[in-house]
């Protein structure tokens, strides 16, 4: 079939499929060929390569991956537009559609059944998905967190969430978003996508970014779950020192001083002046002066 991205081809499907764009789920339909080819090209993607898609919507990105790459496994909550999918992808044999919320997907266990485990090591692969804006979040925690064997993501997101990814102390955007993606990635802006290239139009533009794994975090953080508690607590009250935002995590303030003190991090400092490296020496000095209680 020929491809969907198309203000035309999109509109005709949706009418024919009898189809409503759920405002709720994010959908909004990438319509511009050209866009959808650079997204694709930032992937790098080759016949050797497997990619998994999140929320392929009516595969017109779906389409021009399954071009490129060896195997594309698209995940898709809408029901509806599984149906769809169908029709739009029925001549790409290399395609795999997985009716599923990714919220909830075991992406290595998804790939290694399709792919086999490889003699018993889990195969690598790349993701690349549009991720609707209403688990933007909660699903780049799920795919950086877990721990997956995904070497490169390619994400269309919201604008204002791809600087927040991208920022650095001192700046607006720098917050938990900016640690955990730094921590885990090298993060690169790819585009700017306008709003008028997506049916219906979304009230904001988007940012592509492509996420590179990285082989071993940016930091040593000691226990990981503890130094992403630090984090949260020193954003989760921008406005206060670092001395009182830290107090959430219900620790004494004498044994707040002292690890302040060892890890060289003023303690009327705020949160999001605080490098990547500092927070990382200041979790550690808690942990170890919390070890000597």
């Amino acid at each position: 079939m020929d491809s969907v991205a198309t203000p035309g081809k999109t509109l005709a499907l949706v009418r024919e499929k009898g189809l409503v764009p759920r405002k709720s789920r994010g959908q909004n339909f990438l319509v511009d060929l050209n866009i959808v080819r650079k997204i694709v090209r930032a992937a790098g993607l080759g016949p050797d390569d497997t990619v998994v898609e999140i929320g392929p919507g009516l595969g017109a990105l779906t389409q021009e991956l399954a071009e490129q790459a060896g195997l594309v496994i698209a995940i898709e909550i809408d029901r509806d537009l599984i149906s769809a999918l169908k029709e739009t992808l029925k001549d790409k044999a290399n395609v795999r559609l997985v009716a599923g919320d990714a919220l909830k997907v075991d992406f290595d266990e998804l790939v290694a059944g399709f792919k086999g485990d490889g003699g018993g090591r889990l195969p690598t692969y790349k993701l690349v998905a549009n991720l609707p804006y209403y688990i933007t979040t909660p699903i780049l925690m799920h795919l950086l967190t877990g721990k997956f064997q995904i070497t490169e993501l390619v994400l269309m997101v919201q604008a204002e969430v791809g600087y927040r990814m991208l920022a650095l102390p001192g700046s607006k955007d720098y917050g938990s978003l900016s640690i955990v993606v730094q921590y885990y990635t090298i993060p690169a802006v790819i585009l700017k996508v306008p709003r008028n290239v997506f049916y219906p139009r979304p009230e904001v533009d988007s940012l592509v970014v492509k996420l590179t794994r990285r082989a071993e975090p940016a930091v040593q953080a000691g226990d990981e779950d503890f130094f992403f508690r630090v984090v949260r607590a020193a954003f989760n009250h921008r406005r206060k020192t670092l001395l009182n935002a830290l107090g959430s995590l219900g620790l004494e303030r004498p044994l707040l001083l002292k690890a302040m003190a060892v890890a060289g991090v003023e303690p009327r400092r705020r949160g999001e002046t605080l490098t990547i490296e500092e927070f990382a020496n200041l979790s550690k000095a808690l942990q170890q002066q919390m070890e000597r209680r």
